[in-house]
């Protein structure tokens, strides 16, 4: 006879619903919300990925790769290589960061975000893995990227595009042996982690170079490319920059049908792209554009078979939310993410080439631990007006700190706001037609835009 069971039934353990598979997931250490953060082989353990990812079945050795490092442009490369690999038939993972709206954002197989019931089904077999990993418990973005791993190879993709998260050497994403390597624009940023000088950054960008693995990158300023050149030299990695090895050219014009736009042609002994248009505003994203053509080719001299046509027109459907987009037409607002002095130039000169305004109100939130002298520098050349305001994060810089730099800087008056809706009252009041208000200086900031236009189109 059975037993009689008696009291409440049990619950079944482990990780069932989203919200459970989140909770576990943001309840490990998550850098990308530090304060303060050290920058190395304790705090980034690549032995630590390793032992993670044996626990799941080293599922980064399944899938070929294209891996991508940088200090701008890295999501917007990694997204028009995957379109272009898409269109030619193949079925492309890719992995960015860091995410607009929702989290699931970082993780697409041909264009689709991971599903929810997908980070629930994975996030329940990697939980008892970091559980018994109690001595050096992996963190947030290990834990993520592991599972995108995974995710990658149940859709049994074809090659994953991968983006690293901070620096190379010591990136989660740096347990992968790609089958081509791409380097974006170099500048400062996360200097108290990566270091203070471009040689530091760039050899740090550089970690991810793999011997007899082609990599291509765009040109750098001279320091930058000569530590690229060493470091490349010395692991045994074919380089070739963009513009220099590799015959590359942009120009911007308009036209009737694509208003103004930049133009890219690319050729070499496999590839030949003749004054393609760049799906994506601003000169940075011609340069970003050439790159990702670069490692097209690359995988094309790989044995990857690619319908140059079908690319073509991969390329022109590419869309990134985040990078250069209105989200409101009366008055216009414009959101971008761009978070540090290099960008912050690149935006405020695409803005003044792509779209004609009158006036421009920028407002402005960012992290504390940003080059934020040299984003206000860079603000001061196109700003008419600027409201600044605090980012929904715990490295949140200050307004009233934002605005007594800024005096400081440019001597130029201000304005601040408490948040973000406080911001964009101000700004409506000093707008007119033909004016433009700009949202920047941090993803956070434009996430958080983003969902406000989304929930309240009627906000301004």
């Amino acid at each position: 006879m059975a037993a009689k069971t008696t009291g409440k039934p049990r619950r079944p353990k482990g990780i069932t619903t989203y919200k459970a598979a989140l909770d576990f997931l943001f309840s490990n250490t998550n850098y990308e919300t530090a304060r303060r953060l050290r920058y190395n082989e304790d705090t980034f353990s690549l032995d630590r990925m390793h032992r993670l990812l044996k626990g799941v079945g080293d599922p980064h050795v399944k899938f070929p790769s294209v891996h991508v490092a940088g200090t701008k442009g890295k999501g917007s490369t990694c997204t028009m290589l995957a379109e272009m690999l898409t269109a030619s038939g193949y079925r492309v993972g890719l992995y960015t960061s860091p995410h607009v709206l929702d989290l699931r954002e970082r993780i697409c197989v041909n264009g689709q975000m991971i599903s929810e019931a997908a980070v629930t089904r994975l996030m329940a077999k990697i939980a008892p893995v970091v559980k018994r990993m109690v001595d050096d418990p992996p963190t947030f973005f290990e834990i993520f990227t592991a599972l995108a791993f995974m995710h990658f190879v149940v859709s049994r993709v074809d090659m994953a595009v991968v983006e690293t998260g901070l620096g190379g050497r010591l990136d989660s994403t740096n347990v992968l042996k790609p089958e081509a390597v791409g380097i974006t624009s170099i500048s400062i940023d996360h200097q108290r982690q990566l270091g203070e000088s471009l040689a530091k950054i760039a050899k740090e960008k550089a970690g991810i170079f793999k011997q007899g693995v082609p990599a291509v990158s765009v040109l750098q300023e001279s320091e930058a490319m000569r530590v690229l050149k060493t470091e490349a030299n010395r692991v045994g990695a074919p380089l070739l920059f963009a513009g220099r090895d590799i015959d590359f050219s942009y120009r911007f014009e308009s036209s009737r049908g694509l208003g103004p736009h930049n133009r890219v042609c690319l050729t070499t002994p496999t590839s030949s792209y003749e004054h393609l248009a760049v799906p994506l505003l601003g000169e940075h994203q011609a340069i970003n554009c050439g790159l990702a053509l670069s490692l097209l080719d690359c995988l094309k001299r790989r044995g990857f078979k690619i319908d140059d046509a079908r690319a073509v027109a991969g390329l022109a459907k590419t869309k990134l939310p985040g990078r250069m987009e209105i989200v409101h037409q009366n008055p216009r607002v414009l959101i971008d993410g761009a978070h540090n002095a290099a960008s912050m130039r690149a935006c405020i000169q695409a803005t003044g080439q792509h779209i004609p305004y009158d006036s421009l109100v920028v407002i402005f939130g960012c992290c504390a631990d940003k080059d934020v002298e040299g984003m206000l520098q860079q603000l001061q050349y196109g700003a008419d007006k600027v409201i600044f305001t605090r980012i929904n994060s715990p490295r949140s810089a200050l307004s009233e700190d934002l605005a007594h730099r800024y005096t400081e800087i440019c001597g130029k008056m201000c304005q601040t706001a408490l948040s973000l809706r406080e911001a964009l009252r101000v700004a409506h009041t000093a707008v007119s037609t033909g004016d433009l208000i700009l949202i920047v200086g941090s993803f956070y900031l434009v996430g958080e835009a983003k969902q406000l236009f989304l929930a309240e189109p009627s906000i301004i």
